[in-house]
């Protein structure tokens, strides 16, 4: 039997708006308007938004704040 090397990535690599809602602790909501303003990778399929989880990770990486403006040694 031959094996789909792509089907093994798919079952979390590509999220929808309900599941990224609950992994970013966010309302749906708030979700719909951060992609709306194209402040998150994304991707409309027909009606529907899909997110890649590998692009969101780096998103959140990359959108973190660093620790000298956090004001901690203030």
């Amino acid at each position: 039997m031959e094996r789909n090397v792509y089907m093994d990535e798919l079952p979390g690599d590509v999220l929808t708006i309900e599941e990224l809602a609950i992994y970013l602790k966010i309302s749906k909501s708030s979700l719909y308007k951060i992609v709306r303003e194209g402040k998150i990778p994304s991707q409309k399929v027909g009606r529907h938004w899909r997110f890649r989880k590998k692009a969101i990770d780096r998103w959140l990486e990359e959108t973190r704040p660093t620790t000298a403006s956090s004001g901690e040694d203030d």
